[in-house]
């Protein structure tokens, strides 16, 4: 496998992300945190969502480790297990009168959001992929949707077909770190609503996803299109030529008249 800051610096190359790629780790208990890692309730004396922690880290350039006193997201704390899911978020109420209008259709909607089992992890670490001082388990790619195509184009070079991903508008911390762990796949993300309203996430951002396990055919796919033409700045087909007002074009006529 590349070594995490060649291999970044080369996703960067051809993918140009106005921001930090992120590389996440999932903490068990007794595992070690970085010195230098941010703590919010120690460190900025606040408790934060999981997607502020990865805009610190995307933006700032932070290493950033939580751990449930450090959260004040209820909705993150039951999908990565750090605190038991109650029959009532089952049951579709938390979503309901927001994001469903019925229980029954938000306790559908709860049942496709990717967690992990009560008690497995005990926090999240997560840094600049390039600088992490640990071997991460997900990488998240914040870009446009130009980018995140490119990215997509790359992940099909070997296999082709096309990538499966899913959308519900919520708790997108889950489809950018647990489903990929949990399914080894690439993924494409939606932001969720909270996303933007509480990590900053702007309307025209979106997010790619992959287990660190397959960087390197992630990365052979990038150098494979990029050679078959499929760029990021996309290229403009120039070769062509323009049309002007009539006004324009008199000048044309005029100088044709005078050489004439």
């Amino acid at each position: 496998m590349t070594d995490i800051k060649t291999a970044i610096g080369k996703i960067e190359s051809f993918i140009r992300p106005a921001t930090f790629p992120v590389g996440v780790r999932m903490l068990a208990s007794g595992d070690p945190i970085p010195e230098r890692a941010k703590r919010p309730r120690r460190d900025m004396s606040v408790e934060i969502t999981t997607c502020q922690a990865i805009t610190m880290s995307r933006k700032y350039g932070w290493t950033v480790a939580l751990a449930t006193e450090d959260i004040n997201c209820p909705l993150t704390k039951i999908a990565f297990g750090l605190e038991k899911e109650p029959a009532f978020f089952k049951e579709g109420n938390c979503c309901a009168g927001m994001y469903t209008g019925s229980a029954e259709a938000g306790a559908r909607t709860e049942a496709k959001t990717y967690h992990f089992p009560y008690n497995r992890y005990s926090g999240i670490l997560m840094a600049p992929a390039a600088k992490a001082a640990f071997e991460p388990q997900v990488v998240i790619v914040y870009a446009n949707p130009a980018q995140v195509m490119r990215l997509v184009t790359g992940a099909l070079w070997k296999r082709g077909g096309a990538l499966e991903s899913s959308f519900t508008g919520r708790i997108d911390c889950s489809d950018e770190i647990i489903r990929p762990i949990e399914t080894g796949e690439f993924e494409v993300i939606l932001p969720c609503y909270g996303d933007r309203v509480f990590g900053q996430t702007e309307d025209h951002e979106m997010a790619f996803s992959f287990p660190w396990a397959r960087v390197d055919e992630l990365i052979e796919g990038l150098e494979g299109t990029h050679k078959g033409g499929v760029r990021y700045p996309i290229p403009s087909f120039l070769q062509y030529s323009g049309q002007f007002p009539p006004t324009y074009n008199k000048l044309d006529e005029i100088w044709a008249e005078e050489k004439a």
